[in-house]
């Protein structure tokens, strides 16, 4: 039978190793680090469990195993993620926008962008090494396929032939682990750049490696209510250079961005998954043992035992509709831009409910910060606005390929490719692009 949701036996064991570093390794530090004040103070007191996680293979498993990656594919990548997110919805957020910084190099990049700046993450001696992901602005970043130069993104990069570099001025806000450990920055960070003024989004957008230590980057530090444990900054660039060979997708910066995306949706489906699955053994062992003030525990109440039935429903299905667009995203090279949106926006808005709902089988012993359900719904409520908010950039992606006249209902469900183009963008940001 070719429809097999088993997992084999490396899986399980991949599952049940991370579970254990999770709980053995990962609670305490992000216990610890969720209580403190400074968010910046609580992403450093997670480095001892990234150096641990990177000694597994955590944050580059994912990588392309020719340039020292682990060459996972994205369904062990899943499996993984779900592990740690059932404990802290923000650390393997840490760990996969390393992805998100260097997958594009494999895509889009040269050999030798790739083997600097991935072989540099893989070496056994690099135990933290960040990649940064910097695409978001303040402005917002949903329209950056707009018609106009004066919409999406601009941070500008002009080049000065004179010394071979490219000057990049602007700003960005919310770029995930770009600030570094010391906020001197990430080793290297991916910046998406506007380097044509006078086009549009689907021609002027590139994208530029800025490396660690780069002169006139100032870094400072979002202060959030949920995924305290990994670092979100804004980031100012005054004129800096950055040398022209670390250029890469010239006039396809909206592709870049579309790609990450597409590659990034189930992982934040599966991570969403993970910290509703966290909430979800709590109530189920909470209602097998408190008894509101009855004779028997309120599990053996009607509304309490549908209540449970239908969220654990809800957490099987996503789950396995993450391994679906997985699955495909793995066949067909990481391409599957309209799946990835529905199962991102789907999962994530379905897994929130989930946390909600699993806080009314508790009551208002769920409000208890001793319980820890009071962090699952902080961390919960980042899913549909993260890694391209569900309202607008992940429904208008999977909008944009469902218009497209190739496209059919049975396309994911038979496994077909189907390319993405630059046809497929700009659904939604104005009248003047239709």
């Amino acid at each position: 039978m070719a429809i097999d949701f088993e997992m084999t036996p490396r899986q399980r064991k991949l599952k049940y190793d991370a579970r254990e570093f999770a709980h053995e390794v990962l609670r305490p530090a992000a216990e610890r680090a969720d209580a403190l004040r400074d968010p910046q103070e609580a992403f450093v007191a997670m480095k001892p469990a990234f150096e641990a996680a990177t000694a597994l293979g955590y944050a580059t498993s994912f990588l392309p195993a020719k340039h020292g990656g682990g060459g996972a594919t994205l369904v062990d990548t899943l499996i993984v993620t779900e592990e740690l997110s059932a404990v802290d919805g923000g650390f393997p957020t840490t760990l996969l926008v390393n992805g998100l910084a260097l997958m594009p190099l494999t895509w889009f990049g040269t050999e030798k962008q790739c083997a600097t700046w991935i072989g540099r993450a893989a070496d056994r001696a690099s135990t933290d090494f960040l990649g940064g992901w910097v695409g978001s602005e303040r402005g917002g970043t949903a329209n950056f396929d707009h018609p106009s130069p004066m919409a999406g993104i601009q941070l500008v990069a002009r080049p000065d032939r004179a010394d071979g570099t490219l000057v990049l001025n602007g700003e960005k806000h919310w770029p995930c682990n770009a600030g570094g450990w010391d906020l001197r920055g990430a080793d290297v960070s991916l910046c998406i750049v506007r380097t044509d003024p006078a086009k549009g989004g689907r021609e002027a957008l590139s994208a530029v490696l800025v490396e660690r230590g780069t002169p006139g980057v100032e870094y400072r530090v979002i202060d959030k209510i949920g995924h305290r444990t990994c670092q979100n900054v804004t980031m100012t660039f005054h004129d800096v250079r950055v040398p022209a060979e670390n250029l890469l997708a010239q006039g396809d910066g909206d592709l870049v961005i579309n790609r990450n995306f597409t590659w990034s949706g189930p992982i934040a489906g599966i991570a969403a998954v993970g910290v509703a699955r966290g909430a979800y053994e709590f109530a189920l062992k909470w209602a097998k043992t408190y008894t509101g003030g009855g004779v028997t525990p309120i599990i053996n109440h009607q509304a309490v035992g549908y209540l449970l039935a239908e969220i654990a429903a809800r957490i099987e299905a996503c789950r396995y509709m993450c391994w679906k667009a997985a699955h495909y995203m793995d066949a067909h090279d990481n391409s599957g831009h309209a799946l990835s949106g529905l199962n991102k926006t789907f999962c994530t808005e379905a897994m929130q409910r989930v946390v909600v709902d699993c806080m009314r089988v508790v009551g208002v012993n769920a409000l208890d910060r001793r319980f820890g359900l009071e962090k699952s719904y902080r961390e919960s409520i980042v899913f549909p606005l993260y890694d391209a908010g569900n309202l607008a950039m992940q429904r208008r992606r999977a909008w944009g390929v469902m218009a497209d006249p190739g496209f059919t209902p049975d396309l994911f469900v038979d496994s077909e490719a189907f390319a993405f183009t630059k046809s497929m963008e700009g659904y939604g940001v104005g009248t003047e692009m239709r």
